[in-house]
């Protein structure tokens, strides 16, 4: 009755699942894949994530709104054009004709109108409006490498989760076809019972470990389900989705060049790195536009007014004047303050070059980390593959040994479980290889 419940726990719904999704990729026709999972390939994973997460959605809003400052900051070389109207009661004059006696009250109008056009065109301003033209195209170039750098991480996040899933569905095949091994082996066993050969404590011990082994494929069942909901969140997607990886990766050849070459496309292509020299460029930008502040303006205005009444005779009539000239300033205050504003400058252009040397650095460790992981995920592979192949031959050995009473039950155990590590370790390798290649992509900026 105990037997008959734990077998009963198995989530059937999920190995079912598992099974059209190993069908589908198999080429499969699609029908038999139920309407609850989804083969997830890598590039659609890539992009759904791009799209669904907040943080680049952030990224986005604040590109367009660098976007918007270029333009707003192109505008500034247009001219200055000012329409005022001003319309109000005229108070009665007093004119005092002697010092503050004879007080007059001369006949005036109570109403007072004032039209003015005043335009004003920079002609000169020292380099300060192509200074902040340039601003703010580098913070809008600063804007897009951020959006790219967070891009990279989001994919770096959403491929180990992939491949973590990748690897439970590994796990849960090593499992079934170890359980379907394990369950033949306790009909054997049972066998040797029934002819006296063994005693009922080798029943029991197998029963055991076969009940082991199916709890742990129920665990790792659940813990698709747990993958598969967080990447249906992450993705956008109904969160009861099962998602089914794409199993071509396994196939893939992962070819590496050298470390140097690796280097050197860090250098060029690695996002922050990129961010890091325009923010070099921005603080260049920033000393130039403090020394434009030392040189003077040069304007050309011209303004039309009309106004009632004449202000001098307080005639009420029209009055219609007009003027064009040139304006020239100079802020004397440039001449005590410019110094410590540019040593300022100076040294965030120094800090900025200092971050720039700190991420070299880290490119250079990152860099040659993620080479020398993905080689050694490399190796293990290999390594791991001829120990499945001699976990494989241990077990029929051992087997053969046993049902011929040459060995007892514990080293048949111990080598079945031997089997069954040797296969996850492999599977383990084989993600880390992916993992460790992209996370080399990473590093050079290529995802």
């Amino acid at each position: 009755m105990f037997w008959s419940l734990i077998k009963s726990l198995s989530l059937s719904a999920v190995i079912a699942v598992v099974s059209p999704c190993s069908a589908r990729q198999a080429d499969a026709p699609s029908t038999d894949v139920p309407s609850d999972s989804l083969h997830l390939g890598l590039e659609q994973l890539f992009s759904l994530g791009m799209k669904e997460n907040l943080q680049l959605a952030a990224d986005r809003l604040r590109e367009q709104a660098a976007h918007d400052r270029t333009r707003t900051a192109r505008t500034d070389r247009l001219p200055n054009i000012t329409l005022g109207l001003r319309a109000g009661v005229l108070g009665q004059p007093v004119v005092f004709q002697r010092g503050l006696s004879h007080a007059t009250r001369p006949d005036a109008p109570d109403w007072q109108q004032n039209y003015a056009l005043d335009l004003e065109q920079p002609l000169y301003q020292g380099g300060r409006i192509r200074y902040a033209i340039r601003r703010t195209d580098i913070e809008k170039e600063i804007a897009h490498l951020q959006t790219l750098t967070d891009e990279a991480d989001v994919k770096v996040a959403l491929l180990r989760q992939y491949l973590d899933l990748f690897a439970l569905y590994k796990q849960h095949d090593v499992l079934t076809r170890n359980i379907a091994e394990s369950e033949r082996r306790l009909q054997d066993i049972r066998r040797l019972k029934r002819e006296g050969l063994i005693t009922n404590n080798d029943v029991l011990r197998s029963e055991m470990q076969l009940t082991d082994d199916r709890l742990s494929l129920l665990e790792t069942e659940n813990n698709i389900c747990l993958t598969s909901q967080h990447l249906d969140m992450l993705l956008g997607l109904d969160e009861g989705l099962l998602l089914c990886p794409d199993t071509t990766l396994l196939h893939t050849d992962y070819t590496v060049d050298t470390y140097s070459d690796y280097i050197h496309q860090a250098y060029l292509g690695d996002p922050f790195m990129l961010l890091l020299q325009q923010q070099t460029k921005l603080a260049q930008n920033n000393i130039r536009q403090v020394r434009a502040d030392q040189l003077p303006r040069l304007s050309l205005f011209a303004s039309n007014t009309l106004a009632r009444p004449v202000s001098r005779t307080l005639a009420d009539m029209y009055n219609n004047a007009w003027n064009v000239g040139l304006s020239l300033s100079y802020s004397l205050d440039a001449l005590y303050s410019r110094r410590h504003r540019l040593n300022e400058a100076n040294r965030q252009l120094d800090l900025q070059r200092n971050a720039e040397a700190q991420q070299q650095q880290t490119l250079r460790q990152t860099v040659r980390t993620a080479y020398l992981k993905h080689e050694e995920a490399l190796r293990r592979v290999d390594a791991l593959r001829l120990s499945v192949r001699q976990a494989e031959e241990n077990y029929r050995i051992m087997r053969n040994r046993y049902l011929n009473q040459l060995a007892i039950l514990t080293d048949l155990l111990d080598a079945d479980r031997l089997r069954l590590n040797a296969e996850l370790q492999l599977t383990t390798a084989r993600t880390d290889v992916i993992y460790t290649y992209y996370q080399l992509q990473r590093a050079i900026g290529k995802i």
